[in-house]
């Protein structure tokens, strides 16, 4: 596999593989995410159990909806597969190695016509708690995104701010919470940066999106009558990070065992499945 996409993350700090998964593949993909959407919705309330956890939320659009599963590779076998599919180690290898833990895990849906499902602009660093964990970041991690369906600007396609991941960390915008806030260009202002930068993601189903821990991105609502989903997977240079789980040792793909610390702070306090509200 050529390794075109290396010269173009080093430059703008984001990258895109075309058809790196065929056809069958993404449907394998799509179809494991439609079994997980509907478990997702049996729940009266967003779920956790170990790791694994079903994000529910109410658009004013589109109704009842799921927005995000993160680590869904406990108890997805599909899910865990792709996770530690070679092809992704060939992309992932020139720029951080072969020894990778994994950080994120997550499935991100934008259902038809969910218009209020939005992340507004942020770089991803801003969510590596505790820091001392995750350290020497501008050389350390790559986030990674399977396109399921296409990825258009009517269906919230992710928008990126290229060059951004040179800025370094940035302060944080003036909302809390990501998945509360839409795209605002005076977000981008207040960093000084501008707006007319902006590039959209445009993506085919299989393709994967490569993207650094600095970038500025976000994306919108979903304004169109088909889905918008996002296999996103994030890795890290092993010997830099305390937390997550072994991806790949000197290559080799490592498979889940007993869930390790990764973000859920109280998973050896409280493992039970329960409900958060």
């Amino acid at each position: 596999m050529q390794n075109l996409h290396v010269e173009h993350f080093a430059e703008h700090g984001y990258a895109i593989v075309r058809g790196l998964f065929d056809a069958a593949e993404v449907e394998e993909l799509a179809t494991a995410c439609d079994g997980l959407y509907a478990q997702a919705l049996s729940h009266p309330a967003s779920y956790r159990y170990r790791n694994l956890f079903m994000r529910l939320a109410n658009d004013p659009v589109a109704g009842r909806i799921v927005r995000m599963v993160q680590w869904p590779s406990y108890s997805d076998p599909v899910f865990a597969r792709y996770r530690v599919d070679r092809r992704l180690l060939e992309i992932l290898q020139p720029l951080i190695g072969n020894d990778l833990k994994q950080i994120i895990n997550q499935i991100h849906w934008k259902p038809p016509g969910a218009r209020g499902v939005e992340f507004g602009y942020h770089q991803d660093i801003r969510s590596r708690r505790p820091r001392s964990a995750y350290r020497d970041p501008c050389r350390s991690y790559v986030q990674t995104g399977i396109a399921i369906d296409r990825h258009g600007r009517d269906n919230g396609a992710m928008t990126v701010l290229p060059g951004t991941h040179r800025l370094g960390e940035l302060p944080a915008s003036r909302s809390a919470s990501v998945m509360s806030r839409a795209l605002c260009d005076d977000d981008l202002r207040a960093w000084g940066i501008d707006p007319a930068g902006k590039v959209d993601l445009l993506l085919e189903p299989g393709d994967v999106a490569l993207w650094h821990l600095h970038l500025v991105h976000g994306s919108g609502g979903n304004h169109s009558a088909m889905d918008r989903r996002f296999y996103l997977n994030g890795y890290v240079i092993a010997d830099n990070c305390d937390r997550g789980e072994w991806a790949f040792r000197r290559g080799q793909p490592c498979p889940l065992g007993e869930p390790r610390l990764v973000h859920y702070e109280e998973l050896f306090e409280h493992p039970e499945p329960h409900y958060v509200t």
